[in-house]
């Protein structure tokens, strides 16, 4: 087996990738042997490139001797959709500012929304993202609405794929839910019932871009709320158009400055 892994033609890279994605689901920190176990490679080969990381700061070593993921690799990835985010902060806060519920902008990143930013109100809402997160597109307004705005072969290329279903409330059938995205298409908008989190619905609104779908900007609310939730379209398209103001000189790719590829 080369280098020592479970699995043949392994390289250096996808070892240590796999390493660091060990953290991706995990709250606490990780001991050797989980990270082995989650990343599935050898405890001697965990160690040496564990050890690595450690001195590059991409991990870091607590007392107890387990491992949390590193300062490093957090400033590292603050840099991930950072123009997007710096041009639109002041925006999303005054999106907040206005309907006083939790306003969050993502984009598209392979099959999923990636949460670019994210002011959070003051009310009790199951919470099932966070910046730098990423969520399944079906099951969220803002990954709905970018999907309904996307080119047709990534739409298409999304459909087949089998969807996950958070919950029991989640769109999972593929003609129904490409007739679904026809329709925001239309309408302008999406929006989610308890798809994601029990208690917690949406409303999101595309973002455009040189004519094109840049990202999605959205509201969570309390379940309670979902019969009036519409009412925040009007701020919502506000607030989208300025930021597509405010973003029209920075080209698609630098601003998202994540790759958006084929969605597997």
């Amino acid at each position: 087996m080369a280098g020592g892994s479970r699995e043949p033609g392994r390289t250096v890279t996808s070892k240590v990738l796999a390493i660091l994605e060990a953290f991706e689901k995990s709250r606490g920190a990780l001991s050797l042997t989980d990270i082995a176990s989650k990343s599935d490679l050898p405890l001697s080969t965990t160690h040496r490139l564990v050890n690595e990381l450690t001195d590059w700061g991409f991990l870091s070593r607590e007392p107890n001797g387990r491992y949390q993921l590193g300062i490093r690799l957090w400033e590292l990835a603050q840099n991930t959709g950072r123009q997007l985010r710096d041009a639109a902060r002041p925006y999303i806060q005054d999106l907040f500012s206005l309907t006083g519920e939790t306003a969050q902008l993502a984009i598209r990143a392979g099959h999923e929304v990636l949460y670019i930013d994210r002011v959070y109100g003051s009310k009790r809402v199951p919470r099932a993202s966070r910046v730098g997160g990423r969520l399944p597109m079906h099951a969220t307004a803002v990954g709905k609405v970018i999907l309904a705005f996307e080119d047709d072969w990534v739409r298409d290329a999304y459909l087949n794929r089998d969807l996950e279903r958070p919950t029991a409330h989640t769109h999972i059938d593929p003609r129904r839910f490409a007739e679904e995205l026809s329709q925001i298409r239309e309408q302008g908008y999406a929006t989610t019932m308890e798809e994601m989190r029990l208690g917690s619905c949406s409303v999101a609104v595309p973002v455009f871009h040189t004519g094109r779908i840049g990202a999605g900007l959205g509201l969570v609310l309390a379940t309670s709320q979902a019969s009036t939730m519409t009412r925040h379209l009007p701020v919502l398209k506000g607030i989208s158009a300025q930021i597509e103001r405010a973003t029209a000189r920075i080209p698609l790719e630098t601003l998202i400055g994540v790759h958006r590829g084929a969605t597997d």
